[in-house]
């Protein structure tokens, strides 16, 4: 009788550092360049004037290049865009007045000397008739509203907040008047306007019956 050989458990492959294959380091450049070229068309033109046409003319990468790297302009766009914010750290200072006046003079500061400030307008105008640029602005404006809300949450637990204090009107409150001068009224966004502000909506705000 004969004897069946003893089954053969399936080959696994080997894979080596060599079937991995690295990034290729031309098309890191190349989709590097065509970032900064766009981005620098935000600062100098704003989201209407970043043109595909532009963009490669500037970069020196050709249109189809960059088309197979971004399907669409908004997708560039949004890539470009996805670098410009300057997030704010999130202060924890032991009490709600100091957090928040930690961060109305930041975001002052900010919207006064960050270049992607000059761009936010826009964006904004973009917004209104295209819903992937709404989109983006939407991650825009929930990226620097993120450290208020903490901020705010902390202080409900704290009992710093009546507790039917509503997030959303609190951070429109605190940062409203600050857009509004760097956009609308033009006049001087300092810090101590933004401190004020920040005093006079803990003041309507208040649940510890502490005079500020």
């Amino acid at each position: 009788m004969r004897q069946r050989s003893p089954s053969r458990e399936p080959s696994v492959p080997v894979v080596t550092e060599r079937d991995v294959k690295a990034p290729d380091q031309r098309v890191l450049r190349s989709r590097k360049t065509v970032l900064d070229a766009t981005t620098q068309l935000l600062f100098e033109r704003g989201f209407g004037g970043a043109t595909v046409d532009e963009i490669a003319r500037r970069s020196g990468v050709a249109k189809t290049t960059i088309y197979r790297h971004w399907p669409t302009r908004t997708d560039l766009l949004r890539d470009a865009c996805s670098t410009l914010s300057t997030p704010l750290e999130t202060p924890d200072t032991g009490s709600f007045r100091s957090d928040v006046t930690a961060l109305t003079t930041n975001l002052a500061r900010v919207l006064r000397s960050a270049k992607w400030t000059s761009v936010l307008p826009s964006i904004i105008d973009e917004a209104e008739r295209d819903r992937d640029v709404a989109d983006l602005y939407g991650k825009l404006q929930r990226g620097y509203s993120a450290p208020f809300e903490t901020v705010i949450r902390r202080a409900l637990q704290r009992g710093e907040l009546p507790p039917n204090a509503d997030a959303g009107t609190l951070i429109a409150a605190l940062t409203g008047p600050l857009f509004y001068r760097r956009w609308f009224s033009r006049e001087p966004l300092t810090d101590a306007f933004a401190e004020q502000i920040g005093l006079l909506v803990i003041r309507q705000n208040w649940a510890g019956g502490e005079r500020l």
